[in-house]
């Protein structure tokens, strides 16, 4: 089970306690042989939420990718950043590690390497748009029929809300976009519908409208560095 105020709140990182609940209830009811793939691990807290789903489900496998050196904007922020130490601890006292596979590097070199397909990505890495659109290729063609894509700080920040926009736009492979606080989340499909398509355009609309409510959630916990 997941206790918000207790796993997580305490480390270092932007996810809300209704975007914990969703990613943790996801990867509960995700099956054995499921994969994960989280892209921008920080200090740990989505990874947990991961990890507590996985360990109380079915034991899914969360690949955590992240060079924990900071993104590009953090660094501008904080300069150098090393998370790595901390990570580990981390989800290590949240008894979650075995359920977790770091890997130490940025997701377009990790994605280089990986063979299998996979059942949830999570991107949270750099939010300019050239990385998330980095980000995005390297993983939706490993991203299974059925399976789902999420997209966090999708309305505050410019690069993820407007590739998110493009691909809602003009992609017949993705439907059922939905508003989680900050996440956009999409389910990839073979061929999606014209009543499809429609609902991917007014989702949009309704995102910007209404999706500034979910950034006020927002509240950075933790030390930085």
């Amino acid at each position: 089970m997941l206790n918000f105020t207790t796993d997580i709140s305490k480390i270092g990182g932007w996810l809300t306690e209704t975007e914990a609940r969703f990613l943790y209830g996801c990867a509960k009811k995700l099956s054995q042989d499921s994969l994960i793939i989280e892209i921008g691990s920080w200090k740990g807290r989505s990874t947990i939420c991961f990890g507590k789903g996985a360990k109380d489900g079915n034991g899914a496998k969360i690949y955590a990718i992240d060079p924990h050196t900071g993104s590009s904007e953090q660094r501008r922020w904080y300069g150098k950043v090393n998370t790595y130490d901390e990570f580990i601890k981390n989800i290590k006292t949240a008894d979650v590690d075995k359920y977790i596979v770091p890997i130490r590097k940025t997701s377009v070199d990790a994605a280089k390497e990986f063979r299998w397909l996979v059942d949830f990505v999570f991107i949270d890495g750099a939010h300019e748009y050239e990385f998330v659109k980095k980000d995005y290729d390297s993983w939706f063609p490993k991203l299974k029929s059925g399976g789902i894509i999420a997209f966090h700080d999708c309305w505050h920040a410019p690069g993820v809300h407007f590739l998110t926009a493009i691909i809602l736009l003009t992609s017949s492979r993705v439907r059922l976009p939905k508003l989680i606080d900050t996440l956009t989340v999409m389910e990839k499909v073979e061929k999606n519908t014209a009543g499809e398509r429609i609902g991917n355009l007014t989702f949009i609309i309704y995102r910007l409208l209404f999706g500034w409510i979910g950034t006020l959630k927002m509240d950075y916990t933790g030390t930085v560095k």
